[in-house]
């Protein structure tokens, strides 16, 4: 038996924030002496490196916990089930609720609870719980939902990922233009042994590398000391990635049994579109190929870096047919998805359409 998703759904923000945006920024260096050149120059060398352009943010009514509940909604929809029969709510999230202008984070109770609450389910076996696991948060709880059902826990699991970073980001920090917000959900449920998830691989690297994402103070040394932001090193996280992630999915296609030759889509983690397109080069060259074309769909130039949303976000678009580009999907077609994130986790799965 394996498992598959059944519906997905997905939340983008309404606010757009094109790079011009960030022209009057005033962007520091660590130690908090200004950049050596201006805001326009800073914001070229930005899209040529990441390839965003521009990146949705929630309005100021909006939390992390009401996005993915508007996301569920649509993911339940989608499956046309009972929700009533859902046996657990996995939420993968880093931040928790944060709201506009404030400086805490809030999570009591927890992420999970709130969008049970939202989606009035009055059945109490129904499970919420929240995940935290960086960026590769929802592709962990797939893998934890995979777990429940083939151990005969649940039958039924909705999984959502849901970040809004524009409120934990440093102004005065380039990186903080990376960063977006969005929420994506799905419904997991068993499958025949001919489709669903086939394999999985997840590690966590702490020796060197946990501390390669963390909170930090702003690089502006007149704000708060005690106000934290997400900080991340760079270049430790490029090189990293690199190295891992193309062994995770090779480990993890290997396991599947299934040939590379096969493999239609990869879903990768929307980080950098330099850093995946290099991830992707290096996971083919193990195979001694170079990837089709149109192998992996991209969402970040619009979007940006989601965190947790961006891999379901991703396949609600694919699967809908809101990408651009030659990307479609048929029964029987086989995806990988992969992450890597805060902790540093890595992760991937094999999946038949």
């Amino acid at each position: 038996m394996n498992v598959r998703i059944t519906g997905s759904g997905s939340y983008i923000p309404e606010v757009t924030m094109r790079n011009a945006d960030f022209g009057q920024h005033q962007f520091l260096n660590e130690d908090g002496t200004p950049l050596h050149y201006p805001g326009e120059v800073v914001i070229k060398k930005f899209k040529d490196i990441t390839g965003i352009e521009e990146r949705r943010y929630v309005s100021d009514d909006l939390l992390t916990s009401d996005i993915a509940y508007l996301a569920a909604e649509k993911a339940i929809e989608d499956a046309k089930i009972d929700r009533e029969t859902i046996d657990y709510i996995i939420m993968a999230h880093n931040f928790g609720d944060v709201k506009a202008g404030a400086i805490q984070s809030d999570i009591l109770p927890s992420l999970a609870t709130r969008v049970k609450f939202r989606l009035r389910i009055k059945n109490p076996k129904c499970v919420a719980y929240d995940i935290l696991f960086g960026c590769p948060g929802w592709v962990e709880g797939v893998l934890q939902a995979n777990a429940f059902i083939k151990s005969g826990m649940a039958k039924r699991c909705l999984v959502i990922g849901a970040e809004t970073l524009s409120r934990v980001v440093d102004i005065h920090d380039r990186d903080s233009m990376i960063y977006s917000d969005g929420a994506g959900a799905t419904i997991v449920e068993a499958a025949g042994d001919d489709v669903g998830l086939i394999a999985h691989e997840s590690a966590t690297f702490t020796y060197d590398e946990a501390y390669y994402l963390y909170f930090g103070n702003s690089y502006n040394k007149d704000l708060d000391p005690d106000v934290r932001y997400i900080k991340m090193h760079g270049r430790k996280i490029y090189e990293f990635a690199l190295n891992q992630v193309p062994l995770a999915m090779k480990s993890c296609l290997e396991k599947s049994g299934i040939d590379i030759s096969e493999v239609k889509k990869v879903l990768i983690h929307q980080a950098n579109e330099k850093m995946d397109e290099a991830i992707i080069q290096r996971f083919y060259k193990l195979y001694g190929q170079t990837p089709p074309k149109d192998i992996m769909p991209m969402s970040i130039h619009k979007l940006g870096n989601s965190s947790v949303a961006t891999v379901p976000t991703l396949y609600d678009s694919l699967v809908k047919g809101n990408l651009d580009g030659d990307h479609e999907l048929h029964k029987g077609d086989v995806l990988i998805f992969a992450s890597v994130g805060a902790g540093m986790n890595i992760n991937a799965f094999v999946y038949r359409y």
